[in-house]
């Protein structure tokens, strides 16, 4: 079984994308673009990040009439998990 595959046995994929995705950037992300890194529409991917919200992993910032993503210091400790466990795979 190759790296990826065991990874997402253990993972939904997506939403560990999401997590991942975010952690790797040093800016607040949009929710299109962050629906084309992990490869699925924006809506669930916000349908994603809405159930993140909720359980404090992520925060919204509205800038006008735009919202962006930033991870909650929650999300960056859990998107590192995962980080560290995907590598161990």
């Amino acid at each position: 079984m190759k790296k990826k595959e065991i990874f997402e046995v253990f993972f939904r994929k997506k939403p560990a994308m999401i997590l991942l995705a975010l952690k790797t950037s040093n800016r607040n992300r949009y929710g299109s673009v962050i629906a084309k890194e992990v490869d699925c529409t924006y809506s669930h991917a916000v349908k994603i990040l809405q159930e993140m919200e909720k359980n404090k992993l992520v925060s919204f910032v509205k800038e006008g009439r735009i919202k962006t993503i930033k991870l909650t210091d929650s999300g960056e400790e859990i998107a590192g998990h995962i980080e560290r466990i995907r590598d161990k795979l």
